[in-house]
């Protein structure tokens, strides 16, 4: 153990049955509890550990876990209320790469996935510390260890040695084994929100005698909403609460409740939570607000020692509709209708907003989740419950943070291949956030980053509840659209122009009709109607001649949906004729989405009623009905693409862009900004293309450098250089286009004057030729990763913002919508007839950069600025980086928060 092993915290995570388990590093005081765990194995599973049923292994076994800290040797052990019942420890035995590893788990508590997950985490460890292979040694007939290995999700070779096989494990973290992690953290998941969203017995503690308190309020809609389980109140000064039998305390309830709801005064919040624990409740919802830090601590401290999932502090609650359960343990103002929606919000105030609006569109509710102060239940577990709870087709999420917005990003990614994942994107306006004076800093926004989250999940960002709402309707009742390709019908010009320039602005298409059927449409609709894309079917238009209209459009291949703009006229009032009813009257499903625009509607969106007993959305605003369309065609698009890959990359070293960065550090504790050379030394690592340059403290050196390096006919480029430059053209540091032994020479004497006292030196670089200039850079968020950015370079980079962003690690895809997304795309595909720039050399560079942004976490920032684009190569004219001491984080290792 080292000292490094010996501070790093506990962490909490599940085991298959939903079980806290804590797992953390051994420390000498554990000793007596080590050799308990072997001495209470049987004779059989101590020599299946041992290869003999000695129990002086037990001693040594605890001996060698507990010694002094020593190089190249780690042991975790796994914990659940004080009590060892697993352990896992490596030794590389003087070596580097290589490892030895050992599993034990307690007798009784096999086939719970403790060795499992101890192994997960010891994976972790080993990778930080360099550990690239594990070794272990198993009798052949040890088949549950040797299954351990195999289904880890790592590539596992063995060699069989009489009764012994060696297995040998390559470390390496690739899509299977994170989707192998990812399997087994759902299974255990779940599981551990069983008690909480079908719990058999519920506790209410708070609930008082008088009316107006929240937790009578809780209470009411508990049996109110007919809850199917056993139900108590917990209150010392009443024994019957709205019916409902009331207790002094938990640990007088008749039996143990699976959940318990909280409603107590903030101060008595963490003493109740550490009854329920003693008690043996799995789950708490605490409503309870105003929580201080040494309550809160208290209060999550109570539910990872008696393994208590929670929801809250400072939330609404919970439902679950489920016939089977009926749970509403919420204080909204009446129970949500149930149906097929999932919802996870951090506002109370949202939560009601979208439970009232799901249930009078009559889309309803499947479990819900207010979140609050989210200590622990996040919206990644509410993910997981609807991917496998059976009723859940749509997830509508209002998160104001993210616990592990990478570990949500692979969740989300497979989930919303399922079901269409929705959220409000709350919090958009951080505009003050701005890190050091960096392009890549200036231009990353949270705004940026949460975008680059949602649209590399495929998950829809609304702006508003309403269009949350509006969206959520269209989804739920109408296919998606193959493409963004429109076509309007309306009875009144002005409505059709505004739902024309609606559906512009939200990004869609109204294409122009063929002859053959604008012929047709003219066949069925009255005289004088227009026959464009609006199609003015004019307000002599019949229910039934309109509805042979929808008809031949729906069949017509060059559209993808069809939107009507209806408003009422006498003409239609006059003849009894109903033009709603000309859509309704029809199938409400069919291959292609439809949808309404009726200007007079008193709400902002509603479901009618279709013949076939499906529904089709109807919007108050155009504005509505065209962003949710959009919507549906860009999750139509994501859906139609296969899943990326992060391609392979050649000629990376890591191992030594490990080395200069610790380098660094160890002579610069606080960071900085690395010099050019290290800088280059870095860039080198990755292989990424950079363009020759010189380091030059003197006027003599210039001068030697520019005649060595001279690019186009001879001319140099001249950059001061001193620690934390950042924009050399702000400060004047940059002579351009130098030719000659003169120019260079004067170039050195101005900058050196200039600069008296701060130049350290300069670097000297040939002029490039002419190109694109780019900017592509990386900046480390502290809660969401490596940050990739891409756009148009220079110095008015940040003026023009023309940028885009994804987050770590790149794939494919993400590549490529990289290059595509800013303004300045055309001219890196041919605009202005100057052929396409080197596209592999650019998406190469954005790879390499990726990868390096996720190897060292110490990496702050990296400015590549500009970035030369040609048709023959990408080259990196100018390169910033920045390195801070950070300890490296595995975002997919199975931990609760």
């Amino acid at each position: 153990m080292t000292d490094d092993v010996l501070n790093r915290p506990p962490v909490h995570a599940l085991l298959t049955d939903g079980t806290t388990v804590c797992i953390r590093p051994v420390l000498p005081g554990d000793h007596d509890q080590l050799e308990g765990l072997y001495e209470e194995m049987s004779p059989e599973n101590l020599r299946l550990r041992f290869f003999a049923a000695s129990r002086r292994s037990a001693t040594a076994a605890a001996d060698r876990a507990c010694a002094s800290a020593r190089p190249g040797y780690r042991a975790l052990l796994a914990e659940t209320k004080g009590q060892v019942i697993g352990l896992a420890e490596y030794d590389t035995g003087g070596g580097r790469d290589s490892a030895e590893i050992s599993v034990a788990v307690a007798d009784g508590l096999h086939h719970r996935g403790v060795g499992t997950l101890l192994v997960e985490h010891l994976v972790s460890a080993a990778r930080s510390d360099g550990v690239t292979t594990f070794t272990a040694d198993a009798l052949s007939e040890n088949r549950e260890v040797l299954r351990l290995f195999t289904d880890l999700g790592l590539d596992v070779t063995r060699r069989f040695e009489g009764a012994e096989v060696r297995c040998t494990i390559a470390l390496d973290e690739d899509d299977a084994y994170l989707t192998a992690v990812e399997a087994r953290g759902r299974a255990a998941d779940v599981a551990s929100l069983v008690p909480l969203l079908r719990p058999k017995a519920v506790a209410v503690v708070g609930a008082g005698r008088k009316p107006g308190s929240v937790g009578r309020a809780l209470l009411h809609h508990l049996h109110a909403g007919g809850y199917t389980g056993r139900l108590f109140a917990v209150n010392p000064s009443a024994t019957n609460i709205l019916g409902v039998p009331s207790y002094p305390s938990i640990t007088s309830l008749p039996r143990t409740p699976d959940l318990v709801v909280i409603a107590a005064p903030a101060p008595a919040v963490p003493t109740v939570a550490e009854e329920c624990g003693k008690a043996g409740v799995r789950a708490l919802v605490v409503v309870s607000a105003d929580l201080d830090g040494t309550q809160a601590q208290a209060l999550l401290t109570a539910c990872r020692t008696h393994g208590m999932r929670l929801v809250g502090p400072n939330c609404l609650g919970i439902s679950n509709t489920d016939s089977d359960t009926s749970l509403d343990a919420t204080f909204a103002a009446g129970h949500p209708q149930p149906g097929s929606a999932g919802v996870a919000v951090q506002s109370g105030g949202v939560g009601i907003a979208l439970l009232d609006g799901l249930s009078r569109l009559g889309i309803g509710v499947s479990t819900f989740a207010s979140l609050g102060d989210k200590y622990d239940v996040s919206g990644n577990d509410m993910l997981q419950w609807w991917e496998s709870d059976g009723r859940t087709d749509l997830a509508l999420l209002h998160l104001e943070s993210f616990g592990n917005p990478r570990a949500f990003s692979r969740t989300a990614r497979r989930v919303t291949r399922r079901m269409p994942v929705l959220t409000v994107d709350a919090g958009r306006t951080d505009a003050g956030r701005r890190a050091a004076a960096s392009h890549t800093a200036a231009a990353a926004t949270r705004t940026m980053t949460r975008q680059a989250l949602f649209t590399q999940a495929g998950i829809t960002a609304t702006h508003s509840i309403g269009e949350l709402l509006a969206t959520a309707a269209l989804f739920h009742t109408q296919p998606h659209p193959a493409g963004t390709r429109v076509a309007i019908v309306t009875n009144a010009g002005g409505a059709g122009v505004l739902t024309a320039d609606a559906c512009a602005e939200a990004g869609l298409v109204l294409p122009q009709f063929t002859p053959g059927l604008v012929v047709d449409l003219l066949a069925v609709l009255p005289s004088g109607a227009a026959v464009g894309n609006p199609v003015d079917a004019t307000a002599a238009v019949s229910e039934d001649q309109l509805r042979e209209c929808v008809d031949r459009l729906m069949a017509y291949p060059g559209i993808d949906a069809v939107l009507l703009a209806l408003v009422p006229t006498a003409v239609a009032a006059a003849t009894g004729d109903d033009l709603v009813r000309a859509l309704t009257a029809g199938p409400g499903r069919q291959a292609r989405p439809v949808a309404l625009v009726r200007l007079e509607q008193d709400v902002a969106v509603s479901l009618l009623p279709a013949a076939d007993g499906g529904t089709i959305p109807s919007y108050a605003e155009p504005q509505a009905a065209a962003r949710a369309l959009a919507h549906a065609a860009r999750r139509a698009a994501w859906l139609a693409r296969p899943a990326g890959t992060v391609p392979a990359l050649v000629g990376v070293d890591t191992g030594r862009a490990r080395q200069i960065t610790e380098t660094y550090l160890a002579a610069h504790p606080d960071g900085g900004w690395l010099d050019p050379l290290i800088c280059a030394d870095l860039l080198a690592c990755y292989d990424i293309p950079q363009l020759p340059w010189a380091w030059a403290d003197t006027e003599d050196d210039a001068v030697l450098a520019a005649e060595r390096l001279g690019g186009v006919d001879g001319r140099v480029v001249m950059k001061a250089h001193w620690p934390g430059l950042v924009h050399k053209s702000e400060h004047h540091a940059v002579h351009l286009d130098l030719r000659g032994e003169d120019q260079v020479r004067a170039a050195y004497q101005d900058l050196e004057s200039r600069f008296a006292g701060l130049m350290t030196g300069v670097f000297v670089q040939p002029l490039a030729g002419r190109g694109t200039e780019l900017f592509a850079g990386v900046v480390q968020d502290d809660v969401f990763g490596p940050l990739v950015l891409f756009g148009l370079g220079g110095t008015a980079t940040e003026v023009l913002a023309d940028h885009a962003a994804r987050l770590a690690p790149l794939t494919d895809h993400d590549v490529h919508d990289l290059i595509t997304a800013p303004r300045c795309a055309p001219l890196l595909f041919g605009a202005r007839g100057n052929g396409p720039v080197d596209l592999e050399g650019l998406e190469q560079v954005l790879l390499r950069l990726s990868r390096m942004a996720e190897d060292l976490p110490q990496l702050a920032e990296a400015d590549f600025n500009p970035v030369l684009a040609t048709p023959g190569q990408v080259t990196v004219l100018d390169a910033r980086i920045r390195l801070l001491p950070r300890r490296p984080q595995d975002p997919y290792l199975r931990r609760l928060r």
